[in-house]
């Protein structure tokens, strides 16, 4: 059985640098780790996927369920740790608890694994606005 991550603030996007930049501390490491097993389950990552895909990128557990074809009950466990993992938010509208991914959370979580030095990442920058430049 895998070892339970303790549980951590998520109220504000992840903590850190990008991986590449310096080695992270064991907290830092935590806080990174505690949203991608929440991410680690391909249910899970359906169900971000068609919530950042839905109208108006928000749908209740009813409306996700058959997409997904596990019960809403099931819908709403997996939500529930992507809530967690500060990845996606929830408001109760009446009997329908309605959920949305957080954009902020999601795309910090990415710049956290990127894999270029802060050095490389001006390089690349510098050279695409160099390309546009010479597209122009």
């Amino acid at each position: 059985m895998p070892k339970p991550l303790p549980v951590i603030d998520v109220t504000a996007p992840v903590c850190c640098a990008p991986v590449a930049a310096a080695p992270m501390s064991s907290a830092e490491a935590i806080e990174v780790a505690v949203r991608l097993k929440a991410l680690a389950d391909p249910t899970r990552l359906r169900l971000l996927s068609l919530l950042l895909a839905a109208p108006g990128r928000e749908a209740c557990t009813c409306e996700l369920a058959p997409s997904v074809g596990v019960t809403e009950a099931t819908v709403s466990h997996h939500l529930g740790q992507l809530r967690k993992a500060g990845l996606v938010a929830s408001e109760r509208r009446g009997l329908n608890v309605w959920y949305r991914p957080v954009p902020a959370a999601i795309e910090a979580l990415a710049d956290v694994l990127s894999v270029r030095t802060p050095r490389q990442a001006g390089h690349a920058a510098a050279g695409s606005a160099a390309g546009s430049a010479v597209a122009g």
